[in-house]
């Protein structure tokens, strides 16, 4: 819907401007010393190639200002979305023990107005712990639930010198950064194992916040006007699988990945989207048949919009499209949708759509947004 905006603001421009042209002609009637051509001189070329760029310019200038009465017709409100992953945690098999592949990706969705003031924040973390023998066989898992999806499960209110369970600290973060600018969020007290030194955030916050930081502070950093407004609730939906796991065999090794998608979204009064934004990341542990871990578990995991171009889907894409760009376009066509009406997009047997419209811009599987975007919205507040 946001590029779909500026298209037709840049057509009717240029509508505007060759109707202006075509007034300027007729003002002029053509005589006989007219019709006679005459030799085109470097001073005249010189001067159309002026005109020229002074009219795309011009263009570019209106085009520009267009957007940006877009954004203000958004009420100046952005969203942005951000993925921290570490594989830190990741151990070898030991004592008759599996080995564990360990992604924690901590996930941060924030709305800012035109102050870049943070009005609502969403955080979640996919502890996504994956294991494999000393043989390099994987240990198969159908389900991973989110830190907040585990609530009391989690079992850290027993641990907690403040009797608060995760979610329910993290909840007291979300709150405390309302207000707050990206650079404010930043400037927030910590020690040196990240934990709050600030005396009003201790009080309900006693965990490791180093991560949630640089989430929140990226989120709201790359904040977009996309369509959400003033009251919009904010959600986050967290899908992951193992799906793509493999064992060791021979000399090629084995893989625990952990594939998880990320879905925001605001919502409205009624409901439905009015704004999406899609990213994913594939966390994976590779080791040998004798359960070593060949990985460097220290490099950390970047997510396919910030992969970009080097994620290199174009090249085997059908429509020419990167993954990004085709996220761009699943991003736009979930807006005005209820949750019953995500759900309801028609898709193959592989997960990728079949809607004509749909199909032009995405040829991916989208499935997995589907349901990570369903999930954000039941969880939107």
């Amino acid at each position: 819907m946001r590029r779909k905006t500026g298209m037709i603001t840049a057509s009717f421009l240029m509508m505007a401007l060759a109707a202006g042209c075509g007034q300027k002609e007729a003002a002029a009637p053509t005589t006989q010393a007219q019709t006679t051509a005459a030799p085109t001189t470097t001073a005249e070329t010189t001067k159309a190639e002026e005109t020229t760029k002074a009219e795309e310019t011009t263009k570019a200038e209106e085009t520009t200002a267009a957007k940006e009465e877009l954004k203000a017709s958004e009420g100046g409100y952005k969203t942005g979305l951000a993925v921290v992953s570490s594989m830190t945690s990741s151990k070898e098999p030991a004592d008759g023990k599996d080995g564990n592949a360990q992604v924690d990706s901590v996930a941060a969705a924030v709305v800012v107005d035109a102050d870049g003031k943070i009005v609502s924040c969403y955080i979640d973390t996919a502890q996504n712990k994956m294991g494999f023998t000393a043989e390099g066989k994987v240990v198969k898992k159908d389900e991973f639930q989110t830190k907040k999806e585990l609530g009391e499960k989690y079992g850290m209110k027993a641990a907690s010198g403040i009797g608060k369970e995760w979610d329910e600290q993290i909840q007291f973060l979300e709150e405390y950064v309302i207000g707050k600018t990206a650079e404010e969020v930043a400037g927030i007290a910590v020690d040196d194992s990240t934990k709050s030194t600030d005396v009003d955030l201790v009080a309900g916050v006693t965990i490791k916040i180093g991560d949630y930081k640089k989430a929140i502070v990226e989120a709201a950093q790359n904040a977009e006007a996309v369509g959400t407004q003033e009251g919009d609730k904010l959600g986050l939906g967290i899908i992951t699988n193992m799906n793509k796991s493999k064992d060791a065999d021979g000399d090629k090794e084995g893989q625990c990945q952990a594939y998880s998608t990320y879905v925001a979204v605001t919502t409205d009064g009624d409901g439905k989207i009015t704004a999406a934004i899609i990213d994913s990341t594939q966390g994976t542990v590779k080791f040998d048949t004798a359960g070593k871990i060949t990985s460097d578990v220290k490099s950390g995991v970047k997510t396919k919009r910030q992969l970009g171009d080097d994620y290199g889907m174009k090249g085997a894409s059908g429509i020419g499209k990167e993954w990004f760009e085709q996220a761009a376009n699943m991003e736009d066509y979930l807006v005005g949708k209820t949750a019953g009406e995500v759900t309801g997009i028609a898709v193959d047997g592989d997960g990728k759509p079949t809607d004509p419209d749909l199909l032009a811009g995405v040829t991916i599987s989208v499935d997995g947004y589907q349901t990570a975007a369903v999930k954000a919205m039941e969880n939107a507040k």
